[in-house]
């Protein structure tokens, strides 16, 4: 049994003094790391607490308050981190083994136990909190996956999109200036073609990165296409845009990208759209000004930022 794991610890809820120390016995041979109570209200408190164990035995009834209505306490709390309760008691009936599944046990353990049976039931209780937490992971990953862009580690385009459209709405309201820049790779499919997918991966996580490192706190970048960053800077006038646009192109073009196909040269256009004072933008419009603009800095040259005309 792994030392440290938090699945061997256990939470033993047992009023009966011959029955607790000889579980006891049992579970620390077998190697859990035992916490015995011996009224259920201590029990609910400690199953409640910030460091409950992921396993508990519960005794079916006990003073201050019975398994049954712990587990429907606990399965109410469906935010903290799941334990695995086995239900113990000598009622032998069907019905009663129903009324303890049905009120949130996962197990039902009638005694006298069998040592090795009780070991194996536990061992189960391990296997299921191991596989709820591999499937925890797996769908954080995947919400992750949805609010970040994995490869360059920016806001995915519907986050960056929503931030944009709240930031538009602030502007609006207050009265105060936002701007919206829009940026390209410079012919990021020939650095495709010319060094390979993974060298143009590289190329991305670069950018990003050094996007990332001259935003001030308030700021906020997205990947909104293959080669296309968003950035979102609240109470940014025309001048400090222009300031910041440029600085973000001339940190691109400053220092070429180093892959493991070659060293690759980057630039990038931009197109910056700055909110007027006089009327509101909605998301499509600020949108549209900003791609212009960037349209723009690509028939100029590229490697260049251009203003949106409003």
């Amino acid at each position: 049994m792994r030392k440290g794991d938090k699945t061997t610890r256990i939470l033993v809820a047992e009023d009966d003094p011959v029955n607790l120390r000889l579980l006891r016995a049992c579970l620390v041979e077998w190697g859990y790391k035992v916490t015995s109570v011996t009224d259920g209200q201590k029990a609910l408190e400690i199953l409640q607490g910030r460091e409950a164990p992921r396993l508990a035995i519960l005794e079916w009834i006990m003073p201050g308050m019975n398994g049954i209505d712990i587990c429907r306490e606990i399965r109410k709390q469906t935010r903290k981190p799941y334990t695995y309760i086995s239900m113990s008691t000598a009622k032998v009936k069907k019905q009663d083994m129903v009324e303890g599944l049905q009120s949130g046990a996962d197990d039902y353990l009638i005694r006298p136990y069998k040592p090795q049976e009780l070991r194996a039931r536990l061992r189960a209780g391990r296997r299921i909190l191991d596989l709820r937490e591999q499937l925890l992971s797996a769908y954080r990953l995947i919400e992750a996956q949805r609010t970040v862009d994995p490869l360059t580690g920016v806001w995915s385009r519907n986050v960056i999109l929503d931030i944009l459209k709240r930031q538009l709405t602030l502007s609006s309201r207050s009265h105060s200036p936002m701007s919206l820049v829009i940026a390209h790779i410079d012919h990021f499919r020939d650095i495709n073609a010319s060094f390979g997918p993974f060298a143009g991966d590289t190329v991305l996580r670069e950018v990003g990165r050094r996007f990332r490192a001259a935003l001030r706190p308030p700021d906020s970048i997205g990947r909104s296409e293959a080669d296309e960053f968003v950035i979102v800077l609240p109470g940014c006038d025309a001048p400090t845009a222009a300031s910041l646009a440029e600085k973000f192109r001339a940190r691109v073009d400053r220092r070429a990208v180093d892959t493991s196909e070659g060293v690759v040269a980057v630039t990038i256009s931009l197109g910056v759209m700055v909110t007027p004072s006089e009327k509101a933008l909605s998301l499509d419009a600020a949108w549209r000004l900003a791609t212009e603009a960037l349209s723009r800095a690509k028939a100029k040259g590229r490697n260049r930022v251009e203003f949106a005309t409003l």
